[in-house]
């Protein structure tokens, strides 16, 4: 009965510990300000968290496209290692009107349907440079991440600036995949 007592002591414990570590993240701020349409346009994807639906994608790309409705079209484009181009076509509100840094990304596709972005969104610009010509993005939970670019290179310096803002935000950015681009599209 003891041993029996212990282990559920031991276990409860572990998960209370575990909640504490999930919890004691810092939370995440945006950039104060997005200028929608200067956000507009192509943008390169120059390193990434591992993702699920972007596990054969080698040489990714995100045009977004300003709309009368005040959102945003979002048509994503991979390359695979084999040279197939996959596509996806979305749409993305903003969530907070005062900085435009929290939008809610929806694909058209059945899974997409199944599961909608939280109310907080799930596409945060966390790092803007001035000029618009790279960006630091991903969710609120810290399960994605991605380094853009309006080029499909980046300067190594400017890369581990992005890369040390991902850390000092929380992301594991070990395990961060860097994108091997394949066209000059």
């Amino acid at each position: 009965m003891k041993t029996i007592s212990f282990l559920i002591l031991s276990c409860w414990s572990l998960i209370v510990t575990g909640c504490v570590a999930l919890e004691s993240k810092q939370p995440l701020s945006t950039v104060a300000s997005v200028d929608l349409t200067r956000y507009a346009g192509t943008w390169y994807e120059i390193a990434r968290l591992p993702m699920w639906f972007q596990r054969h994608c080698v040489d990714s790309k995100a045009i977004y496209t300003t709309r009368p409705d005040g959102k945003i079209g979002v048509h994503n484009e991979c390359v695979t290692q084999s040279g197939q181009v996959e596509q996806a076509e979305g749409v993305a509100t903003v969530i907070d009107r005062t900085t435009n840094a929290r939008l809610a990304v929806t694909f058209d596709n059945f899974f997409a349907r199944l599961v909608s972005p939280s109310r907080e969104g799930n596409y945060w610009i966390f790092d803007l440079d001035p000029d618009y010509s790279t960006a630091l993005v991903g969710t609120p939970d810290r399960r994605y991440l991605w380094i853009l670019s309006r080029t499909q290179k980046l300067d190594e310096t400017t890369y581990q600036q992005l890369v040390t803002k991902a850390q000092q935000l929380g992301f594991p950015v070990s395990d961060l995949i860097k994108s091997k681009p394949i066209s000059a599209s």
